[in-house]
């Protein structure tokens, strides 16, 4: 059988969410060698510009340096674009979420958010490769913009996409619902379906959000599965290192 990869990502990565993981993280760093992969917001729903956090900023250098990766989540992970102008629109930013904040963006401020964020890595040398929209959702504008930044890739919950062409590639991936008792439920019920349907599957994501750290329940679903996962002889990667045989040579250099 083929090599068969785990992923472990950490989404809404800010000084004021590390409370949320800092447990988390370290029973995961208990387990050995797991590399991270951190989607991490440069001011996260603007009250928390990790420029003015140092102590952060080196907690993630640190996490570099033990082979873990940094991703561009978006910039303020706050939608405050203009008002929806569709009734699809209306509910996908008020209903779905009110944190797609690349979604109602046109390109000019698609680019000039990128282009800041990118700018932060830039600042602190951090390499970056990926850049991942809050709740995964972006705007046509986006898109352009996105395809002109210079990352390697994007991804949603069900696949990894190669710029600037948005090559997809199949990369199935777990997320919870945990914000009520019975989403939590639900959310557990459907995850063990999913990781029976995609066994086999060459690659399998794991994606937690900081509300799944606030809940026991949902807290320690994700470090048995992921225990689980290992046991089963799944190798655990970032993104970019699983992606490497995928891209350019220049692209992930």
């Amino acid at each position: 059988m083929a090599e068969r990869a785990l992923m472990l990502v950490l989404h809404d990565v800010a000084p004021e969410t590390w409370e949320d993981y800092r447990d988390f993280v370290a029973a995961v760093d208990a387990l050995g060698s797991v590399p991270i992969t951190w989607l991490v917001v440069p001011d996260f729903h603007h009250r928390n510009a990790l420029e003015r956090h140092p102590g952060f900023c080196a907690l993630l250098e640190r996490r570099l340096a033990r082979g873990d990766e940094l991703v561009l989540h978006g910039c303020y992970h706050a939608d405050d674009g203009p008002a929806p102008r569709s009734p699809q629109e209306w509910f996908m930013r008020r209903v779905y979420t009110h944190e797609g904040e690349f979604y109602g963006l046109d390109e000019p401020e698609a680019r000039r958010r990128l282009e800041q964020g990118i700018g932060l890595f830039r600042r602190h040398g951090w390499p970056l490769h990926g850049f991942v929209a809050p709740a995964w959702l972006m705007s046509e504008g986006t898109r352009r913009a996105l395809a002109d930044s210079g990352l390697a890739y994007t991804s949603d919950p069900r696949h990894f996409f190669l710029l600037p062409d948005f090559t997809p590639i199949r990369a199935p991936g777990l997320v919870w619902s945990a914000r009520s008792a019975w989403r939590r439920g639900l959310s557990r019920l459907v995850s063990e379906r999913q990781l029976r349907r995609q066994q086999d599957a060459p690659l399998l994501r794991l994606g937690l959000h900081p509300v799944d750290m606030r809940h026991s329940f949902s807290r320690q679903y994700w470090l048995d599965v992921l225990q689980r996962l290992l046991r089963d002889g799944r190798r655990p990667l970032c993104k970019i290192d699983w992606l490497r045989g995928r891209l350019p040579a220049s692209a992930v250099a």
